[in-house]
């Protein structure tokens, strides 16, 4: 059973965490190995009628609640955040001006481009350090040089109901080498409208550019805009 918004059965979990790593899914996909198919059939059937699950043309998706539900999913330990994610952001430009995006393979917004980005943990001494980290552990390179260029709330909305909520310290800074792979791309600022990408990823991207000695900035975002 679903209770106060806490997955707890193993076939649930098991259901959630394979939709969070794709859009769509199709019913022989999301059972489990050596599961019955008639108690698996009922624990589906529980999480879409909670709305965490939804039936569309493609298979089964997350719906409203289960985008929800797995933004606030803490991987680690899978307990869920009462309070918004705090993140680090990072702004890379190489030498031809061209911006750093990386694709997210995790719902929510899967399969969109953001800035790079990683969550504060409670063990990081500064957000700086916390920033240098990420860029470490997901671009693959040490860095001295970072500038805190300023801080975004980012609050996405659908149909007047919060979905994510995201608090993210933006660091800038430049290099030519990182490694592109099928997940990372140099983008010109001017064409970031051409891509599928998370929200207020290019108001960001434009706000940073700014020079200002920093900057604090709340995005309101309504989901399809």
């Amino acid at each position: 059973m679903i209770e106060k918004n806490i997955i707890k059965h193993p076939i649930q979990k098991h259901i959630i965490e394979k939709l969070r790593h794709t859009e769509f899914a199709r019913f022989s996909e999301l059972r489990p190995s050596g599961v019955d198919t008639n108690l698996y059939s009922y624990h589906l059937k529980l999480l879409q009628k909670n709305g965490l699950v939804e039936k569309v043309e493609s298979g089964y998706c997350l719906d409203y609640e289960g985008m929800k539900y797995v933004d606030r999913l803490n991987s680690a330990n899978m307990n869920i955040r009462n309070q918004p994610k705090i993140i680090t952001m990072l702004l890379v430009q190489n030498s031809d001006g061209e911006v750093l995006l990386h694709l997210k393979s995790k719902q929510p917004y899967i399969n969109s481009w953001t800035l790079p980005y990683g969550k504060l943990r409670i063990d990081d001494t500064s957000t700086r350090s916390a920033a240098i980290r990420g860029a470490s552990d997901k671009l693959g390179i040490e860095i001295d040089e970072i500038n805190h260029v300023g801080d975004a709330y980012i609050r996405v909305n659908q149909a007047g109901e919060i979905l994510t909520s995201t608090l993210a310290h933006v660091f800038r800074f430049d290099n030519d080498d990182i490694k592109l792979d099928d997940s990372t791309i140099w983008v010109k600022p001017h064409k970031l409208n051409s891509y599928k990408l998370a929200p207020a990823v290019e108001q960001i991207v434009a706000r940073s550019f700014f020079n200002d000695p920093f900057f604090f900035e709340e995005y309101d975002v309504e989901l399809g805009d």
